[in-house]
């Protein structure tokens, strides 16, 4: 698994989806202290189910376009393969 790329990519995500929230709880009219604590809590939230569907989905062997953790999922002209790897051959041909 690409951990050291997933760790960097969520080290730049938290703060980002921390200056978000606090800025939307902060127009809504929030005190700034209660805002931050939301902006922490959710962020920390959001990414953590972004991590556990995308290591579930790595470890699937399923190809996610926003991710791109799987190469060699697209075809050279850049249109996204839809292959299952629990099919064989066989069973492709006889689902049309």
């Amino acid at each position: 698994m690409p951990v050291k790329k997933w760790l960097r990519q969520y080290a730049i995500a938290l703060p980002v989806l921390c200056g978000i929230f606090t800025l939307s709880q902060y127009l809504k009219g929030h005190a700034l202290e209660d805002a931050l604590a939301f902006a922490v809590f959710w962020a920390c939230v959001s990414l953590v189910i972004f991590a556990l569907t995308r290591a579930y989905n790595f470890h699937q062997n399923r190809y996610c376009a926003l991710c791109n953790d799987l190469p060699g999922n697209t075809a050279s002209d850049g249109v996204t393969k839809t292959v299952n790897p629990r099919h064989t051959s066989n069973e492709r041909s006889n689902d049309s």
